[in-house]
This record gives C-alpha cells, sequence and structure tokens, in this order.
C-alpha cells in the first residue's frame, strides 16, 4: 500500500485533478488503489481503465518484484510494454528479457509468461481485451519488439513511434508512442470512432477532452471513449511523449 508523500495545503480536503465522465477520465497515478490477482502472485496490479467504466478494453500497471511474475492462458490478446527493470517472458515459443521500452504481444488463444529479470523490480503497462476477428484474414502471431527498432515517422515537431499493428489488417488494435516538441499541438480537434487508452510517459501537456482542458503529467493516465473531442499541446521546458491504444480495423456493430 502506497503512503502519501505529502499532505494536502491546510484547509484543502480532497484537491486533485482526477475526472470521470462516460466519455472519458482522466487518473493521476496517485489515486489509483493496489490490487492483487491470483494470476499474478507477488505482484501489484493498477488498473487504470476496465468494461466497468465504459471502455471496451483493460489496462494497468503491473509492478513485479524481484522474480514474481504470472502464467496465462486466457483466451484473450494480451499486450505488455516495459517502463521500468526488465521483463523476461515466453510465449509461442519465443524467449526474450525486455529492457524498457521493451514490449510483447501476445495473440488470442495463446498463452504467455512474463517474470521480472535482474533481480531488480520490473513496471510494465498491460493491456488485454477479447480479439475481433475479420472474415478472410489471417490472425496475428506473436510479436516481440523495442521502441528504439520499431518504425518512426517525423512531422515537424510531432513524431509517431509504430509499436504494434499499424496499417495491419490482422490486428484490431494498434500500440503507438506519439511525441511532441514544446509548443507543439496536433493539428485539428478529433472526433472519430476510435476508443483510446494513454499514458503519458514523460514530459507535460494540456488536453482538450469535450470541452475541457486538463493538464498531465508523467505517470497520467487517460481514457477516451469512441467521438470524445479531443486535442493535445505540449507545455513544459521538454518533450512529451505518451504510449497510446487505438482500436482499428473492424466495422461497426449493431
Amino acid at each position: 500500500m502506497r503512503v502519501p508523500t505529502q499532505n494536502p495545503p491546510p484547509g484543502i480536503i480532497g484537491q486533485n485533478r482526477s475526472m470521470l465522465t462516460p466519455h472519458y477520465c482522466v487518473f493521476p497515478p496517485e489515486g489509483i488503489m493496489d490490487s492483487f490477482l491470483p494470476d499474478w502472485p507477488g505482484c501489484t496490479i493498477r488498473w487504470q481503465c476496465s468494461p466497468e467504466m465504459g471502455a471496451r478494453f483493460a489496462q494497468a500497471m503491473v509492478i513485479l518484484p524481484p522474480g514474481c511474475g504470472t502464467t496465462i492462458e486466457d483466451g484473450l490478446e494480451h499486450f505488455l510494454y516495459v517502463t521500468a527493470g526488465a521483463l523476461e517472458v515466453e510465449a509461442g515459443g519465443k524467449r526474450e528479457t525486455l529492457p524498457v521500452g521493451g514490449y510483447l504481444y501476445v495473440p488470442a488463444g495463446t498463452g504467455f509468461a512474463a517474470r521480472s529479470a535482474g533481480g531488480a523490480e520490473a513496471r510494465a503497462l498491460w493491456v488485454k481485451r477479447p480479439y475481433r476477428p475479420a472474415k478472410g484474414v489471417p490472425a496475428p502471431g506473436v510479436i516481440l519488439g523495442h521502441r528504439d527498432t520499431a518504425p518512426r515517422e517525423e512531422n515537424g515537431p510531432r513524431w509517431r513511434v509504430l509499436l504494434l499493428g499499424t496499417r495491419e489488417l490482422s490486428m484490431d488494435f494498434e500500440m503507438n508512442i506519439m511525441g511532441y516538441s514544446p509548443g507543439a499541438h496536433f493539428w485539428c480537434v478529433e472526433t472519430h470512432i476510435m476508443e483510446h487508452g494513454m499514458v503519458v510517459l514523460q514530459g507535460q501537456c494540456l488536453q482538450m477532452l469535450g470541452r475541457d482542458w486538463h493538464e498531465l503529467w508523467e505517470g497520467d493516465f487517460v481514457w477516451m471513449g469512441p467521438y470524445v473531442p479531443q486535442q493535445i499541446y505540449a507545455t513544459g521546458a521538454g518533450s512529451c511523449e505518451y504510449l497510446l491504444y487505438k482500436d482499428v480495423n473492424r466495422d461497426v456493430t449493431f
């Protein structure tokens, strides 16, 4: 259980930046409580979003003490992105130790194992969801990678690191790292069918959600449901980067 590093200013109770609406959320990390799961013995799970709040996927920060981990085969597809330490993973006959910036995609129906490596605590962002197959399109396989070797697109003061699923019709979601130099912003207010989950990896920014602007810092999580108006503006002295989930490549359902 975490202990607060500081108390709120005198006379102010419940001071926070948290927001939950039917269409989006903003969750600073200090407000997300610890959970524990039988499938992750010794590990701490901090759920950032789930179907209980209206999202169509689940995402969490997983904290793995030295030697702790999991073995899972649940019929869902999974994605892990290492943010601290190192993670030893195994899936589909592939085995690798992932440093910070490393990632693993596990297709539905394939089991996987993950364990902290190197005798130190590891941390990873974990996404899971049911796979939506597409008629005539083969299902994806296991994918291992690292942000430093992933394709990168530059657009002036903005960039995108293509981790997973971009323009691949077998995939029903993408994972990208979006980056902005100080003062850069997205060129329009977006309103689209795709759902997002977003974690700020470094820096800070202002994000418009609906009609309101929210200040985001490193570690903050944002869920954006379909069609919520959104725009981002990088603030602070350094670059801002965030890991972004987006569902793609599937028709609407009735």
